[in-house]
């Protein structure tokens, strides 16, 4: 079943409406999703870069963008019906870091960037969990797969 893009952009936006700015649990309940098999894989849509994130054609989705420092659960859903996903945990360097890309390999530079910990290997429909301590900053969450993270599977949250 080939999905519309509007309607696909609607529910994209409709899904992020329902983050709200900070949840006092301190559990981010995160959606891994993407367009489809039929979809058309955007490239370019790292963080910074200014892309209109209503033409990704993946994404990462979570429920709260601010969340008090201390233990963060992460309560992840691949919500792919075709398409294994990940979601990697790292701190930028501020509100407008970005992060480390090998453009030759379509994926991040773990090993530059580091990270807070990862859900890995999530297939359709599977959830994983996660519980890490975070220090006050910016974080990245993203799926590191090939092409992934630039066809715009990223989320930024905020510790406080």
């Amino acid at each position: 079943m080939k999905m519309n893009k509007t309607l696909f952009a609607a529910s994209f936006a409709a899904l992020a409406a329902l983050a709200s700015p900070v949840f006092a649990d301190a559990t981010l309940h995160v959606f891994l999703w993407d367009g489809g098999p039929d979809m058309e894989m955007v490239d370019g849509h790292k963080i910074g870069d200014g892309a209109d994130r209503l033409t990704d054609s993946m994404g990462i989705t979570v429920n709260v963008l601010t969340v008090p420092a201390g233990k963060v659960a992460f309560d992840v859903l691949n919500a792919s019906t075709d398409s294994e996903h990940e979601m990697v945990v790292s701190k930028l360097s501020g509100p407008d870091g970005t992060l480390p890309y090998k453009a030759d390999e379509g994926r991040v530079d773990e090993d530059a960037i580091g990270s807070e910990g990862e859900v890995e290997g999530l297939t359709p429909g599977e959830r994983g969990k996660l519980e890490v301590n975070l220090e006050p900053g910016t974080y990245a969450l993203y799926c590191n797969i090939p092409g992934h993270y630039a066809a715009g599977m990223w989320a930024v949250v905020t510790v406080k």
